[in-house]
This record gives structure tokens, sequence and C-alpha cells, in this order.
């Protein structure tokens, strides 16, 4: 029992009774001493491969999600979305790309299409034995990105024989079904092991029109025949042909199967909700292999191969945009006929004629590692190479070309009053086929010893030493019509670049007495592209009584500048400001009208920083671990997280602001704000990333562990899990119980076993959040699963369960946030998802 407890996690789940897990000394999360798990003295939650079953998750990715460390939510995968297919983990709310993900404790490599963060699609369920998660910081082990934390995903290494299971799920909701498949085998000899299996898992689309609170029609301005002033588009709307409504000419929005419609103002509207998806599609297939082989008693070689395919599609409505015409044009003869002499205006126009926007993405993560491990003089030894590279190419379909369209337009070629009437070959000569092509390739070597030094009364003082080299090369390749701003509803900035990481790390352990002991951590990493940083760390762990364990840990972390951070080219961007300068320089408004905030697009231009230095980090914390009765323990541990020098990406409104004095902070150095010299106005704004500002986050983590067994009713688990975040503030701004930013994670899991039946209720809730942007109460789901195993068939297992048996909905928000009806990152509206396993082993 207390090496339960002393694991410190909220969702600890395994019966191994403590003196089996005292003879095997190995590697825990945190360290890289290998000692017995009870003996750890950071808090470090294990989720064993039964949990993982009983969860109802059919990828890594999704049970993440739903932890209690997840305390603002993780990115999922989205259609529409510059990162589709990306699913991340962020712990505590700290970040994704503050956040460390290592697979058998080295780390993965960052999927190229984000470039700071892990896709947690790329890791298959069926080859994870546990997973291990460090909620502390722990750069002085594993260097950057560890500010927030670690998850640790443990591998399967000693499964002997066969094992084929399949599954399916099926929400209420329309879309989304899953299903999952997958075959393991493993043998063991004398002379080592292999273990090799493939898997299967895929979710389907989920279209905004099948939300289960019903078809909520979406109303964007964004459709046929409305006119706005020149110079921005974003003007005031000008009268048309049709005499002073908002219609165009006749026809422009006769199309109410094609999604157009006339509002109760009589405003021609698009029904984007019609064909837009929000989920997108996804899918992957993996294989995956790892051995071992016995080469002398103390020396044995080991590989590692993996290969993942990921899949995904997403569709977002046909483009909307405004089309510059010009006076005298044919279309400007036809229409307003302003004439040669006017003034230039924008029509605003949706392209459903071309068909809606689709993108698919297909990506590869290849992993492959060698090594040997060994003893020598006294040294336990570990050398080995690897090699991850991690390539998606996306496509995207239906995107209209600006200058192509522009012209089209102008000229009559493309029927505006009667989109659909336009030929195939019109409709092509305006649009294109974009393309994406990204890479990360990863290859390191590594080599570390670990020595025991000398006696002391708690036991061996022991060192480790550890040597790492790393380079890192990246390329995010964009077609060179959307690099070049011309593709309507799409756009991105390439992106090359590589370095060489190399670092230099140690390890002292000194069990000082059998009751105390003391770490220190110390890890040097230098970069080629920016510099080096140094991490050190300490911690204590001291055995007050039998039952109560307390301990403490204090030390820096940091996070490098990713390499698009660095790299990325300068990309254009139509920013939509407020500046009063430029208002009152425009003419048409009073001054009321541009203290009000009257909106302009502006021309500007997002930049990288090649001169970014690395974000700076502090934390501490302290805990214990208390077995109160052999059967009941209980851990809490409180944690906090400064961080400075913070890598923060400067809008255009910031920059405004700043010149004009609405804002105490000044303009970083390569970003600015060019203006007319006569009237004041905004030619560009230059945006981009910088060096700025701080941020504070706080919590308490309680974790409380009851089992219990009865001859005639069975065995009985429970295990309760809070999260409770303090703080959460940057540049002194405490943003905790705003929306999205919920203050409590709490979950409950209950298990009873009896024969060959297991039952498991598990209760998660979510704390309420809110603000201006949308308000969200408290959330609770419940899940069930029942699992059996007959004594008739050996090694079958049946499981039948349901995620959110209540079918609790999100809560909707009045305004899209991050363009969805509720918090995406947070909760989801699967509604009810039933599902069935069937496993067999052989």
């Amino acid at each position: 029992m207390g090496v339960l407890a002393a694991l410190g996690g909220a969702l600890v789940l395994t019966s191994m009774p403590a003196s089996a897990q005292d003879a095997e000394r190995i590697e825990i999360t945190g360290s890289r001493i290998k000692r017995a798990a009870s003996e750890g003295a950071l808090p470090v939650t294990v989720i064993s491969r039964e949990q993982l079953d009983t969860s109802g998750a059919t990828t890594v990715a999704e049970f993440v999600r739903n932890t209690t460390f997840a305390g603002a939510g993780n990115f999922r995968p989205q259609s529409g979305s510059s990162a589709q297919a990306f699913a991340g983990v962020d712990l505590r709310g700290l970040g994704s790309n503050r956040t460390l993900v290592l697979i058998d404790g080295r780390r993965v490599a960052k999927a190229p299409n984000v470039g700071d963060s892990v896709d947690m699609n790329s890791i298959p369920m069926a080859a994870v034995e546990r997973i291990e998660i460090l909620t502390d910081g722990a750069s002085a082990i594993y260097g950057s990105d560890a500010i927030g934390g670690v998850v640790n995903i443990i591998t399967r290494k000693d499964f002997d024989g066969l094992v084929l299971s399949a599954g399916i799920t099926r929400p209420s909701i329309k879309g989304g079904d899953r299903e999952e498949a997958s075959a393991l085998m493993g043998i063991n000899s004398d002379k080592g092991h292999l273990i090799a299996g493939v898997s299967h898992t895929k979710r389907d689309i989920i279209y905004v029109r099948d939300y289960p609170w019903g078809y909520t029609k979406g109303a964007s301005s964004y459709a046929n025949g409305l006119y706005k002033a020149s110079p921005d588009g974003e003007g005031g709307y000008l009268p048309n042909i049709s005499g002073g409504g908002y219609l165009g000419a006749a026809g422009s929005c006769n199309f109410p199967d094609k999604g157009f419609y006339v509002d109760a103002g009589g405003r021609c509207r698009y029904d984007f909700n019609l064909v837009a998806a929000d989920e997108a599609a996804t899918s992957a297939d993996s294989f995956f292999s790892r051995g071992t082989l016995q080469l002398t008693p103390d020396w044995a070689a080991y590989m590692n191969a993996s290969v993942t395919r990921n899949k995904s599609f997403g569709r977002y409505a046909p483009v909307p945009d405004s089309i510059l015409i010009t006076p005298g044009s044919t279309f400007d003869q036809q229409h307003l006929n302003v004439g040669a002499s006017g003034n230039p205006y924008y029509l605003v126009h949706r392209f459903a004629a071309a068909g809606n926007r689709d993108t698919s993405t297909d990506g590869n993560l290849y992993d492959v590692g060698l090594g040997v491990q060994g003893s020598i003089a006294g040294f336990d030894v570990d050398v080995g190479a690897r090699r991850q590279v991690s390539k998606i190419v996306e496509t995207g379909r239906g995107f209209i070309v600006k200058n192509l369209a522009t012209a089209a337009i102008n000229d009559g070629t493309y029927n505006v009053d009667d989109p659909f009437s336009n030929s195939s070959d019109v409709l092509k000569s305006i649009t294109t086929t974009t393309g994406r092509d990204s890479t990360w390739t990863q290859n390191e070597v590594y080599a570390n010893a670990t020595k025991s030094l000398f006696k002391m009364d708690g036991g061996d003082a022991t060192a480790y030493v550890g040597v790492e080299s790393r380079k890192e090369k990246y390329s995010d390749i964009y077609d060179s019509l959307s690099e070049a701003g011309q593709v309507l509803g799409s756009s991105g900035n390439s992106a090359t670049g590589e370095r060489t990481v190399r670092a230099f790390s140690t390890e002292l352990l000194f069990p000082i007495t059998k009751s105390f002991e003391a770490t220190l951590a110390g890890r040097y990493e230098r970069y080629s592209d920016y510099g080096s940083d140094f991490s050190p760390k300490a911690s204590i762990r001291f055995r007050a009584t039998n039952d109560l364990t307390l301990r403490a840990s204090v030390g820096r972390g940091f996070r490098a500048p990713s390499l698009p951070d660095l790299n990325a080219k300068p990309a254009f961007s139509a920013d939509t400001v407020v500046d009063p300068r430029t208002c009152a320089a425009d003419g048409g408004f009073t001054p009321a009208q541009c203290a009000e905030g009257q909106e302009f697009q502006i021309n500007g231009l997002h930049i990288s920083d090649p001169n970014l230095d690395s974000e700076k980090s502090k934390q501490w914390s302290a805990g214990f671990v208390w077995d109160i009765t052999p059967d009941l323990s209980l851990t809490a541990d409180y944690w906090r997280t400064k961080i400075d020098n913070v890598i923060s990406s400067i809008t255009a409104q910031e920059i405004v602001d700043r010149d004009n004095g609405d804002s105490p902070l000044p303009i970083p150095g390569g970003l600015g704000i060019k203006r007319d010299p006569v009237t004041g106005a905004i030619l560009q704004v230059i945006s981009g990333l910088a060096n700025e500002g701080n941020a504070d986050y706080a919590g308490l983590d309680v974790s409380l562990r009851f089992q219990h067994k009865h001859a005639a009713w069975g065995a009985f688990r429970h295990d309760l899990s809070v999260s409770h975040r303090l703080k959460a503030a940057v540049n002194g701004i405490n943003e905790l119980g705003t929306f999205g930013e919920p203050r409590q994670r709490v979950s409950l899991g209950n298990t009873w076993t009896i024969g060959g039946v297991e039952a498991t209720l598990n209760t998660n809730y979510i704390s309420k959040n809110g603000d201006s942007r949308g308000a969200a109460g408290g959330y609770t789901t419940h899940d069930v699963q029942v699992a059996y195993s007959p004594a008739a068939i050996k090694g079958m297992k049946i499981s039948v369960g349901a995620q959110n048996i209540f079918e609790k909905l999100p809560a909707l928000v009045g305004s899209p946030y991050d363009q969805k009806p509720f918090n995406y990152y947070l909760y989801d509206a699967y509604g009810r998802q039933w599902y069935g396993r069937l496993e067999q082993k052989f």
C-alpha cells in the first residue's frame, strides 16, 4: 500500500504488493537513477494498462485530455484548423509547448505542422504498457520543454503470447463513430524478448448541423450582393442596384438549397453551418516492435522500431471574401455604375458555386532506435542512437485565387448574380489546390553511466552522468500562392531551420539515513542557434513515520524558442485593428464614431525573431504521502511555477495600442508601425514574437485511494483525484475562473471485481468558468463499463460500456469561442458513447 501512495498521483491503479516491486529497481519518470518505485521523491502519477482499458478511450490523446491534470483542456483535431490532425497535451494549463512528451524516457519528435509540440495521435494505444505523468518541472533531468511537467509513455516489453482485440464506439450524436483493432505478439526466452504489434483506430467526421442540441442556422454577412466602401473593404455599406436594400441584383440570394437565405432585416445571408464540420475525421494505422538480445551475462542489445500513419479530413464552408471592384469595369457598369471617375469599392461574395473547402492530411511518424546496456568496471552503462522522422502532407481543394477571381468578376467572366450558372471552366479558372509539406527530422545519440559511490546509512550514494547530442531539422513549406497571400480563405508562411543540441546532465542520490534522502540534479544544454541553459534541481524525501512520508523539490527550468519561432518567413496578414488616428484620416466617420472604436483592415506583416532567447522558470513543490491504514492512503502536493522572459506573440492591435500610448509597454525591437507622415493613417503594422512578460501558476493536487475486500461480495477499489489550480496569472492578471480556465478538475474511479466480472464507474467533474466570452457551469459526466472473462474460454475478455452515460452536453456560448459554439478543448459534444470490445489472448 505504501508503494501506491508514494507514487503521489491521482490515478494509480496497480495491485502489486510492495515487496514485489522492491525486488526490482526500475527507472521512474523524473530521475535517471534506477530505484524501487516506492523510493521516488517526486509527484509521479502512474496510469496502468488496466486503467487505459476501463476508461473507454481509444487513443492516448483522448485519454490524457480527460485527466485532471489537463486543467485548461487539450488541443484536439478540428476541421479547418492549420493543425487539423494534431492532438496535444497541456499539463496544468501551462501550454503543450511547455509539456514534455517522452517514449520510454526519450523525447519524441515534434509535429511538423505545429513545430513546438508532440502530436499525441502519433502514439498507438495498443503499444502502451503504462503512462507516467510527472507533475513537476523537470528540465534538470530532460532539458527544454519540461516546465509544466512530463508525460512518459512506457511501451510494452515483456509480453509473451498473442492477443487480438477489436472494438467499436457509437456516440448518440450523428457522426464521430469510432473503431479500433490491434494485434500484439510477444516472445520471451533466456536470450531476450521480442514484441511486435499493429493497431488501427478511426473516428468519423462531425458536422456542425448534426450537433445534439439541434441545427442552428449560420448567419454570415459574407453572402451575395453586399457592397462595402473603399479603401479597406470594412467601411459602411453602399446602396446597391436594387435601391437601398442589402440584396444585390435579382436572384443573387435566390438559392435556399445552396445555403443562401434572406434574414428578417432583408439582408442576404449564408448558412455556413449547413456544410461545415467541427471535428475532423481521423485515422491512425501503426506498426511497432521492441526487442532485446542478451549478448553476454553483463551486456544486452536492444532495438525499437515503429511507424504510424495518421490521416485526416476536414471541411470548411465555401470561401467568402471582399473583392475590389474597379470603377468603370464591366461589373461596375452592370451594377453600381459609379463610373471610371468614381471611388473603388468592394463586393462581398461567397464563392459557393466553387464548392466547399476540403482539407486532407497524410502524415507518417518513423521511429527507429538501437542501443546496448551493460556493466563495466562497476558502471551501469547505456549507449544508443535514435532517428525519428515526422512528415505531414496537406492538400486543400476548393480555394479561390484572389487575383484571378478579382479579374473574372470585374470583366464579367464570372457571373456574380447567378453564380451557379458559371461553367466548370470558369470555376476552375479561379480556383486552386493548395499544398503544404511539413517535415521534422530528429537524430540523437546518447551515452550515460550510473555508479554507486559509497555507503551511507540509508544505502548506496549513487551518481548518474549522461551526454547527448541531438540534431533537429524542420521544414514547413506552403504552396507559393498561399505564401504570397493570393489564396482566399487560406494562408501560411513557410519556415525552414535546423539546429544541434548538445547536453550534459548529472544526478546524485544521497540516502543519508533510512528515512531521509536527498537528490541533486543538473543539466546543461547548448543550442547552436540561440545559446545555452543550465537547469539545477534539488529534492528531498523524509519518512517521518512508518505511515507518513514528506517530500519537496526546488529547481529551475527553461523552454528553448522553437524552430518556427526563429525561422518562419515573414507572412502577410490582413489584420483588423481599432486606431483613432486612421479613423480620423479616413474622413468618413465622425469623431464620436472614431471614439467608439471603428475597425479598419490594415496591411500587416507577421515575422519571426531569430534573436529570441529561452523562457526561464522557477518551480517548487511540497507534499506528503500518508498511509492512513493499509487500505487507505492520502497524497497531497502543492506546486508553483513562475516563468520569466515569456515568448509572447505581440498582435497588430497591441502594436497600435503601444504606439498610441494606450499601453505602457514599449514596442519590441524589430516590430513596429508605419504611418502616413501627413495624415497619420496606418500604412503597415509589423507584428511578431518577443521575449516579454511573465507568468505565475500554482495549484494543489490531492488523491485518495481506498481498497477493500469482502469474501461474499468481491474486491472494491476507489480512486479520487482532485487538481485545484490556485493561480494562473499572465503579466499580473489572474485568469482563473475565466472562460476556459476552471479552477478544479476532479475524477472518481470505482471498480468492483468478483469472479470473472469487473464493473467500473468513473465520474469526472470540471468546475464552472466564464466571462464575457461565455459561461459554463459545473460539468459532471459518468462512465460505466462491465467486463466479463468467461471461465469456459481461456484468455477471452468481453467489455461493454458507455462514456457520458447520462448524455451531458457542454454549455453553449453566445459568440463563437475559437470558431466553435462551445469550449472545444475542455468539453465534447458526442453525447452518450456506447462501446463494445472483444479481446482474446493465446
